[in-house]
């Protein structure tokens, strides 16, 4: 049953994406940039924790995930550090998936022959 939660939680974001492309004015880029930021958001005010817990990877995998994992590395380094901990929590939580992103895309630069528009 998990399963199936993550796939339509998941879906549900790739969904309203999808509309958001179709029918609105908005570009690609701002709507990533929306969804990180809904993402952080819905952390600071508390509604996204117990949608983690309940969809799991459905949740935690979209851009809102990174807000998400965002907020909750800001939250846990100012619990340590203090104000300091702004700075670097959300770093340091996401390190992992900016590393593989940057990584990947240099691969993908090797491999791939780029055309100008």
């Amino acid at each position: 049953m998990n399963y199936l939660w993550a796939f339509i939680i998941g879906g549900l974001f790739c969904v309203v994406a999808e509309l958001l492309l179709c029918y609105t004015k908005l570009t690609a880029a701002r709507i990533l940039v929306a969804y990180v930021v809904a993402g952080v958001f819905l952390t600071a005010i508390g509604l996204y924790s117990p949608l983690v817990d309940w969809a799991g990877c459905g949740a935690t995998t979209p851009l809102t995930g990174f807000g998400f994992a965002l907020a909750e590395g800001v939250k846990k380094a100012v619990a340590e550090r203090g104000i300091l901990g702004a700075l670097t929590g959300g770093l340091t939580a996401t390190a992992g998936g900016i590393s593989a992103a940057l990584v990947f895309a240099f691969i993908a630069a090797l491999v791939f022959k780029g055309k100008p528009k």
